[in-house]
C-alpha cells in the first residue's frame, strides 16, 4: 500500500479526481457523505458510485438512494448484517470487548467490514478512488484508513476531511443551496447498527457540560413500564443460541434483547475514547443486548473454564480489543488472539439465567454443560477428604 496515495484534504480531491475518475464513495446519507458528493459533483466527476452497508441499521434506504441520486451518484446497498453477526459480533463477545472497562466497542467492529465490501466493490467496478468522511476527531479515520491498507488497496483511498475541517453549519449551508435542506437542524452525529446506536459531537462535544436527549434513544427506556421477570441465555461453543429455551438465530436475538432487555432501562453507556494523538472524545451508546450477551458469556465463561486459562484470556482480551480499536482487524497480531479466544470458547456451553428489573440484571441460575463448579460443598468436602485420605499417606 503506498501512503502517498491517501487523500487527506479538500485540495487533495481537486489535484486527484478528474471528470474521467471512477470513484466509490462510503455513504450513509449524513451530512458528512453528502457534502462529499457535493464536493465531487464540483469536479465534474460523473462515475460515482455511493456504497451503502445495511449492517441493521434505522436508516431509510429508499431515502439514501434517492438522496445519492440527486447528488449524482449511483447507489449501490448491501445487506451484510449476517457476516456482520457471524464474523465479528461472535468473536467480540468471546473477547468480552469492553473498551477499559468502560462500554462495549461497536464500530471498531462495523469499519473493517464496510471497507472490505468496499474495496470488493471497487475491484469488481475498476474503481480507482475510495473516498470515506472521517474525520481527526472520529477514531473511523484510522479503522477505515488501515482497513483498506491492509485489504490491498491500490488506488488513492481517504478523506478530505482529514485535513479539511468544515463545521457542520458550513456544510449544511452549501448543502442548502444545491436544494438540499434536510441536515439543517440536525444537532448531532450518530452511527448505528443493530449492536448499537451511538452518538457524538454537536451537543454532545462538551464531556464537561453534556445532556443526552431522550428522543435519542430507541430501544431502552427511561422509565419503569414493565414488572420484574426472568430470562435466559443459552449458548452452544461459545456462541448464543437461545433465549427462553427458545431457539433463535443470533441477528434476531440481539434485535430482540434490545427491546426486551431495553425496556428495563439497562445498556446505555458515556464514555471517553482516545484518538490517535492522545486526546479524548465523548461518546454515548445505546446497547441493551451487548450488556446482557457480554456479561452472560463472562459469568458462563466462569462456570466452564479453569481460572488459570481464564487468567492467560484477560490479557489476550486487552490485546483483540486493542487491535480492533488501533484500526488493525486484519493483521496477524488480532487474528491469532481471535484464534485462542475461539478456541476457549469451543468449552462454553450452558444457560445463564437472570431476574430483570429497573436497572437491574441479577443472575439467578448457572447451568453449565461440563460444570466445574460445585452443587453441594458438604458433600463434596467429605468425598474430597476421603480421596486425599487414600491418596496421602496418613502421618499415624
Amino acid at each position: 500500500m503506498n501512503k502517498n496515495k491517501r487523500i487527506r484534504s479538500i485540495e487533495d480531491l481537486r489535484e486527484v479526481i478528474t471528470p474521467e475518475s471512477r470513484v466509490l464513495t462510503l455513504f450513509s446519507g449524513g451530512l458528512d457523505s453528502s457534502y462529499l458528493l457535493y464536493l465531487l459533483s464540483q469536479q465534474k466527476c460523473t462515475n460515482i458510485t455511493a456504497l451503502s452497508v445495511d449492517l441493521g441499521d434505522d436508516l431509510d434506504y429508499e431515502e439514501i438512494k434517492h438522496l445519492a441520486t440527486k447528488l449524482g451518484a449511483e447507489s449501490i446497498i448491501v445487506d451484510r448484517k449476517k457476516e456482520f453477526v457471524q464474523d465479528f459480533i461472535v468473536p467480540a463477545i468471546a473477547s468480552k470487548s469492553i473498551y477499559f472497562g468502560v462500554h462495549p466497542i461497536s464500530s471498531s467492529l462495523t469499519r473493517p467490514l464496510i471497507a472490505k465490501e468496499a474495496v470488493n466493490l471497487a475491484a469488481h467496478l475498476n474503481c480507482d478512488v475510495i473516498l470515506h468522511t472521517a474525520n481527526q476527531s472520529q477514531n473511523s479515520l484510522r479503522r477505515l484508513n488501515g482497513a483498506i491498507e491492509q485489504l490491498d488497496f491500490n488506488g488513492y483511498y481517504g478523506t478530505p476531511y482529514e485535513f479539511s475541517a468544515l463545521s457542520r453549519k458550513e456544510k449544511a449551508q452549501n448543502l442548502n443551496k444545491f436544494g438540499i435542506e434536510s441536515f439543517s437542524k440536525r444537532s448531532y452525529s450518530g452511527d448505528s447498527n443493530l449492536w448499537c446506536r451511538e452518538f457524538e459531537s454537536g451537543l454532545l462535544d462538551d464531556p464537561e457540560d453534556f445532556r443526552t436527549p431522550e428522543t435519542l434513544y430507541r430501544w431502552s427506556s427511561s422509565k419503569s413500564t414493565k414488572e420484574p421477570s426472568q430470562i435466559s441465555i443459552t449458548f452452544e461453543g461459545g456462541i448464543p443460541t437461545c433465549v427462553n429455551e427458545t431457539k433463535l438465530p443470533l441477528l434476531q436475538m440481539i434485535e430482540y434483547l434490545n427491546k426486551e432487555v431495553g425496556a428495563y432501562g439497562l445498556g446505555r453507556f458515556t464514555g471517553l475514547e482516545h484518538l490517535a494523538g492522545g486526546e479524548k472524545v465523548l461518546e454515548v451508546r445505546e446497547m441493551p443486548a451487548a450488556h446482557i450477551l457480554l456479561d452472560a458469556y463472562r459469568h458462563l465463561e466462569t462456570a466452564c473454564i479453569g481460572a488459570e486459562t481464564i487468567r492467560e484470556k484477560l490479557s489476550v482480551e486487552q490485546i483483540w480489543v486493542r487491535e480492533a480499536i488501533e484500526g488493525r482487524w486484519y493483521e496477524t497480531l488480532k487474528e491469532a488472539a481471535e484464534m485462542f479466544i475461539l478456541n476457549v470458547s469451543k468449552k462454553v456451553t450452558g444457560t445463564i439465567t437472570y431476574r430483570l428489573d429497573w436497572h437491574t440484571l441479577e443472575i439467578i441460575s448457572y447451568c453449565a454443560n461440563k460444570p466445574i463448579y460445585i452443587r453441594d460443598r458438604d458433600n463434596w468436602e467429605k468425598e474430597e477428604a476421603n480421596r486425599l485420605r487414600i491418596k496421602i499417606p496418613s502421618l499415624v
